[in-house]
């Protein structure tokens, strides 16, 4: 789960890291009002999406003046926002953040992040602040630094200290570097977080150490241990099928493809997916119904599927261990005769209860295409939807 910038410093103020003083505004004329609350002759007018690269997409805009920050505010309200992060098809922004300006002597980055290789929470931070840190990595590998914390004592002062002197920052702004750092870490493993990153942390011409900007994402099959932070779902900032779908228990990526997938099991998912771009298709979806999964849930997995104008047939690998293949096959039928399914079905089943299933699905007078393994699957739904 993401959540925006001004919810993500909202969080840090609360673990004592420097933020600068913002206020968010969904109109041009609140925008005014915000910029005069916060004083000040210098103010920066931002964009609030979930996507990084919104000042290179001109959604970030520094205003010398109230007449600034107005116009800014209204070309940025409501336009499409495109960044590498969002796709062509861009972002509608429907809020900004109106923040007091600073005036900056050094741009720096940091990260906190889970290294799975090493099984540790990994501290990253760079003097290269400000810019793509994936260019950084790409080009200059060694301007980015490295610690490794032991989940058992967390984030020790020295280390925090060690990435700060490794950067650049000497003096006072190593140990208020430090201390920010140590906040950020705390806020990590209480919220339970994927990724939280500070791009720019910024060192001020008052000697000051800032969070510039901040992004947070949280691990979501932990969000039932954070109500305060599943209140920040911004709903218009996601997919509505995956919405839709989330109200069903269901795990649901829409993707780019034609192929709609339903599969139990992450693995398994992925693997189907493999599959069908290895014999020339792709996928429309991620889709895993679980290993529990009800005739009910069956039947709205398939009509999350047949919400995308793109899908032009459907395959269905299903495993049966806990997940009964007879269930899978009620659900396939029941949603097929709702439906009046149009497009090629394409079912694999395999595991407990797989004969009856199979007997289900031959005696039901519907349209579908059994396959004996994975890929005997593919290859079919692959030909059924190019025509062949």
């Amino acid at each position: 789960m993401n959540i925006h910038e001004y919810q993500a410093k909202d969080i840090l103020r609360k673990y004592g890291a420097a933020t600068l003083r913002g206020i968010t505004a969904e109109s041009p004329e609140k925008a005014v009002e915000a910029a005069k609350s916060l004083g000040g002759g210098v103010w920066v007018v931002k964009a609030q999406i979930h996507a990084g690269g919104r000042g290179k997409g001109g959604g970030v805009k520094v205003a010398k003046s109230l007449e600034d920050v107005e116009r800014y505010a209204s070309q940025i309200l409501g336009m499409k926002l495109v960044t590498h992060q969002t796709g062509p098809e861009g972002k509608l922004v429907h809020k900004v953040l109106i923040e007091e300006g600073c005036r900056i002597k050094k741009e720096y980055y940091a990260a906190i992040l889970l290294d799975r290789a090493q099984s540790r929470l990994t501290v990253m931070a760079s003097a290269e602040g400000g810019m793509d840190i994936e260019e950084v990595a790409e080009k200059h590998p060694e301007k980015i630094h490295r610690i490794w914390v032991d989940p058992a004592v967390g984030l020790r002062p020295f280390q925090a200290s060690q990435i700060a002197f490794a950067i650049g920052m000497k003096d006072k702004a190593a140990g208020k570097c430090a201390k920010l750092l140590t906040s950020l870490y705390k806020a990590f493993v209480d919220k339970d977080c994927s990724i939280a990153e500070i791009n720019p942390l910024v060192e001020t011409e008052d000697g000051d150490v800032v969070a510039l900007d901040c992004k947070m994402n949280f691990d979501s099959n932990a969000l039932y241990r954070h109500s305060d932070v599943v209140e920040l779902r911004d709903f218009t900032e996601e997919d509505p099928t995956e919405i839709e779908a989330s109200h069903h228990d269901l795990a649901f990526i829409k993707l780019d493809g034609n192929i709609g997938c339903l599969v139990n099991g992450a693995g398994l998912a992925m693997a189907t997916m493999d599959i069908i771009k290895l014999h020339g298709a792709e996928p429309a979806n991620f889709l895993d119904v679980g290993g529990g999964a009800s005739k009910e849930k069956v039947t709205a997995a398939f009509k999350i599927i047949l919400k995308d104008p793109n899908v032009k047939g459907i395959l269905v690998n299903i495993f049966g261990g806990i997940m009964k293949c007879d269930i899978i096959a009620a659900g396939v039928i029941a949603a097929s005769k709702e439906l009046g399914l149009r497009v090629p079905l394409v079912v694999r089943l395999e595991g407990t209860n797989v004969e009856l299933g199979k007997k289900m699905l031959a005696e039901s007078d519907l349209n579908i295409t059994p396959a004996d393994d994975l890929t005997d699957a593919a290859k079919k739904i692959v030909a059924a939807v190019k025509g062949k």
